[in-house]
């Protein structure tokens, strides 16, 4: 690899352009085509996208996507197509405890809205940065709750139950790091009151250990 070290961020201007471009016209046609019944588009058969039965990881991005061409380029349309079908189709994604993927589907989506509103890129609502940040917190809290216990730690399992090994990356906990941030813990049997941040250092150290 040569890395052209004079490369500044406008000389990449054109292309950045037409990759925002092309996004919008994929989410607009996947828009129009996809059957949401079906659940996540997650791979494609003969060009189209269809699903897995046992994977919903990646609705986050396909609405999510929609967030991030708004924040690039200033169109209102993308950001009403990601806020609105957040609202309607991302609520499973919250409390899904079949899944550890919380972060692409949650954080994609409300954490992104809510980012937007932090920077003042769209509009301040007292009761819409509530939504997100609530269900960003509840998020975390069932991502937390999916966990094995190992003789030095344990780690938040992935997809296929307990006894998964599949501790996953680091990016896994993204979710938990959020709901922590904003104040939240997960509450157990008995009123237990279980740390995010402790989960989340004991599924890093285990990544670590065993990666």
């Amino acid at each position: 690899m040569k890395i052209d070290q004079q490369l500044t961020p406008s000389d990449l201007s054109t292309k950045l352009d037409q990759v925002f471009s092309l996004a919008t016209r994929k989410i607009t046609t996947l828009d129009r085509e996809y059957d949401y019944a079906k659940g996540s588009p997650v791979f494609t058969v003969e060009g189209k996208y269809t699903t897995r039965g046992w994977t919903e990881w990646t609705q986050g991005f396909q609405f999510g996507g929609a967030v991030l061409v708004f924040d690039a380029t200033g169109d209102k349309a993308m950001l009403e197509y990601g806020r609105n079908k957040t609202v309607e189709l991302m609520a499973p994604h919250v409390s899904h405890f079949g899944v550890h993927d919380h972060g692409f589907n949650n954080v994609s989506t409300y954490g992104n809205l809510r980012r937007l509103m932090r920077e003042g890129k769209i509009e301040h609502n007292t009761w819409e940065m509530h939504f997100y940040e609530i269900a960003l917190k509840v998020s975390g809290a069932v991502q937390a709750h999916r966990w094995t216990q190992h003789r030095t730690g344990g780690f938040m399992y992935s997809f296929n139950g307990p006894h998964s090994l599949f501790v996953d990356t680091i990016r896994s906990v993204r979710a938990l790091m959020v709901s922590h941030t904003l104040g939240h813990a997960l509450m157990t049997d008995n009123d237990v009151k279980i740390s995010l941040l402790g989960r989340g250092i004991a599924h890093a150290k285990s990544t670590a250990d065993f990666s």
